[in-house]
């Protein structure tokens, strides 16, 4: 083989899967890569362009090419570095079920905030729509496109929204992100059969998904573009993100901060704060300023508090 580049398709512990042209390949890590990490974790990441060379033992990665963007988070509560989840994507799509189990606010304004720090376009879907009471998915829907976002309804069930979907997925690279049960695999088998993905089912008794995904693994469509299906995560912290920059990662937020009295307004406790007024005025949906709070008290204390995985 010599030297040849590819795309990282799945990240396991010792080894990558490269694609090379449309043949995937397993390729070790070479020692070197974990040299001069610093504060990150992991030297490679789904969706990376890697160089491989090939010697006795076959094919390793020998160098990872430069990103022209990347999704990252603290890696654990007892793990403070930074993790790489995946790289070079057009966009992701937060995958959010309506009910079985319930919409996550805080985990979509989290996973929002994230892209808007990385510069990520961002999608948000509704699943699942079809089990929705009434007017429960219109103010879900209204929230969300006044921070701006772009907001999709769908339903497997019924195939409202899918075809929608595929058009936003196509000759794209995207990922889609959400919990455990939300129905981000079911979608794709929806718009491409052949994958067979896994699909999970509902808890009864916690309500919430089983982990079918253990890993992130990019998927190429038939109609174009690939998508990164990711593991379900409870808790998402942001990396390297100080108190001053949070503000700026909620829009909706950072455009009622320009009435404020103070202009290094932390939003939790100043007087004059224009965010009190907006809430009461009903500019400003109140999960929304329940996320910003709960992260911005964890960027004034210890990190490393809490475990990322998800209730069996």
């Amino acid at each position: 083989m010599g030297v040849s580049e590819g795309t990282v398709v799945q990240v396991d512990a010792k080894q990558v899967l490269v694609d090379l042209a449309g043949e995937v390949v397993p390729a070790a890590l070479r020692g070197t890569l974990f040299e001069d990490l610093g504060t990150t974790k992991n030297p490679v990441a789904v969706g990376d362009r890697v160089r491989l060379d090939e010697d006795a033992e076959g094919p390793a990665v020998a160098q990872v090419l430069p990103r022209r963007n990347h999704l990252s988070r603290v890696a654990s509560g007892h793990d403070p570095r930074e993790q790489v989840l995946v790289a070079n994507v057009d966009q992701l799509l937060v995958i959010g079920s309506v009910r079985q189990p319930g919409f996550s606010s805080n985990r979509t304004d989290r996973i929002l905030a994230a892209c808007e720090w990385h510069e990520i376009p961002t999608i948000v879907v509704f699943n699942k729509i079809d089990l929705a009471k009434r007017d429960e998915a219109a103010a879900l829907e209204e929230t969300y496109a006044s921070v701006p976002v772009r907001v999709l309804r769908t339903s497997a069930k019924t195939g409202e929204g899918v075809e929608e979907l595929g058009e936003l997925l196509r000759d794209q690279v995207s990922v889609l992100y959400g919990p455990s049960g939300a129905g981000k695999s079911t979608l794709i088998n929806q718009l491409e059969p052949g994958l067979n993905l896994k699909e999970g089912r509902i808890s009864s008794y916690w309500k919430q998904g089983r982990h079918t995904t253990t890993f992130s693994r990019l998927h190429p469509l038939s109609m174009g573009g690939a998508v990164v299906d990711t593991p379900g995560i409870r808790v998402f912290r942001l990396f390297d993100v100080s108190a001053r920059e949070l503000r700026d990662l909620f829009p909706d937020i950072h455009r009622l901060s320009q009435h404020c009295q103070f202009d290094d307004c932390s939003h939790d406790h100043e007087p004059g704060c224009a965010l009190d007024r907006a809430l009461d005025e009903g500019l400003i949906a109140p999960t929304r300023w329940s996320s910003y709070l709960e992260m911005l008290d964890e960027l004034r204390t210890d990190p490393r508090r809490s475990s990322d995985e998800e209730a069996p």
